[in-house]
């Protein structure tokens, strides 16, 4: 909204600074600051008004050193990472960008998922919470949603790199010199299943390879519905794994972080005919103001670490954590880079692999030997290393340290192919 003021202000008279809102990188700084300082402000008398009506989840006895004096902290928190999300986004943002409106609706849709999981465990004291069938409805919902809009919506195309000789191509003029300006060769803007692999020279891998060729003209369609399939998968997997590792002060929050400046940089670099000709990425016009999002979530995490290091103030809960894991998912997506998720969110995968390793094995030895056994001390990974008596500020710096690496790989990935 004050971007659309701003743009329509600056049309009408001629002031200083008026075109600062025209610069994707001045709005995402602003954003940053604006969401931060919310969360600062804000965040307080948010976790005051929890402790007041004692919206605080049960906390079991799990034999963890420190565990049960958090009981009694407020959770719900993630209240506080929307609304600094989305307020800030409507007034930063350019609303006329379907990009924007995506992520907003990936941002609410699990939002609120999380909210009425958090409901039923606070208000019914219900320690199960939202029936995990309901979750998955939700989540392979998004998934729909999300890629139904990339198939059908105008908005959502791609530019492909063309040989300068190729009949298709349409001449870009960039940077150079005004009497011989640098050249690159692109596609009519197009619907694309195409995709990015990481460490692969010829790194575009198209889903429609996966389909048979005697489907012949429908090959296209298959091809869709076998990137539905994948941005179902995504979406739940990532979602239900930030939620995960959303166990100690302050993890899933830093990790969160260090994913989403990655996520940032590599839409920047999507966005820029220029970068993306030289880095040989997919350009994805207009995609730009989705780093204005991802620098506004950042500044909302910031502030939100605040309260949530330790000793936490607040937990963010599934409020929070399945709306974050659900950020980073359909933002991988919609930039073409879900393939590095494996890479970029391995905190998550670890986190989710580990409880799927331990309650496989539990079971599997309880049906062979009549008692079930365990391969961690206890799962998610970051209680093993708790039950082995390393404090829980050490686990969770160790584990940002790391996610940090596996952000700087996943941006190496643009070179090292």
């Amino acid at each position: 909204m004050l971007y659309h003021l701003m743009t329509y202000l600056g049309s009408v008279y001629d002031f200083p600074g008026q075109r600062l809102f025209s610069y994707i990188s001045f709005r995402a700084g602003v954003g940053v600051l604006l969401s931060l300082v919310m969360g600062l402000v804000f965040g307080k008398r948010i976790i005051r008004l929890l402790q007041k009506r004692l919206i605080g989840e049960e906390v079991r006895d799990l034999g963890l050193e420190g565990q049960l004096q958090k009981r009694g902290t407020p959770t719900m928190g993630g209240l506080i990472i929307l609304f600094c999300i989305l307020v800030p986004t409507l007034l930063l943002a350019d609303l006329t960008n379907m990009y924007t409106w995506l992520m907003i609706i990936s941002t609410v849709w699990l939002g609120t998922l999380g909210f009425l999981d958090d409901y039923i465990k606070v208000f019914k004291k219900n320690k199960s919470g939202l029936h995990g069938k309901f979750k998955i409805i939700g989540q392979v919902g998004l998934g729909i949603i999300v890629s139904l809009l990339l198939y059908s919506g105008d908005a959502f195309v791609v530019r492909d790199r063309l040989p300068a000789g190729h009949p298709e191509a349409q001449r870009v003029a960039v940077g150079g010199s005004t009497d011989a300006p640098r050249m690159i060769y692109l596609s009519e803007a197009h619907k694309s299943t195409k995709t990015t692999i990481p460490f692969f020279k010829n790194n575009e891998f198209d889903y429609t390879m996966l389909v048979p060729a005697f489907l012949g003209e429908h090959r296209q369609l298959a091809g869709w519905i076998i990137f539905m399939l994948v941005t179902i998968f995504i979406v739940t997997a990532v979602s239900n794994g930030a939620n995960l590792t959303d166990g100690m002060d302050g993890l899933a929050t830093g990790v969160s972080i260090i994913i989403g400046i990655t996520l940032g940089i590599l839409a920047y670099l999507s966005s820029n005919v220029i970068y993306a000709d030289y880095l040989q990425i997919m350009y994805i016009p207009s995609s730009g103001e989705m780093v204005i999002f991802m620098a506004i979530v950042i500044g909302a995490l910031i502030g939100f670490l605040w309260y949530n290091s330790y000793p936490a103030q607040v937990f963010m809960g599934d409020t929070g954590s399945l709306a974050l894991g659900g950020i980073i998912a359909v933002y991988a997506i919609i930039i073409r880079k879900e393939l590095l998720i494996p890479v970029l969110c391995g905190i998550f995968f670890a986190e989710s692999l580990s409880v799927l390793i331990q309650v496989s094995y539990f079971k599997y030895t309880k049906r062979k030997y009549g008692e079930g056994r365990r391969v961690f001390n206890m799962a998610p990974l970051h209680h093993h290393y708790q039950k082995k008596n390393m404090p829980e500020a050490k686990i969770v710096v160790r584990f940002w340290i790391i996610a940090a690496l596996l952000a700087i790989t996943a941006v190496l990935t643009l070179k090292v192919r």
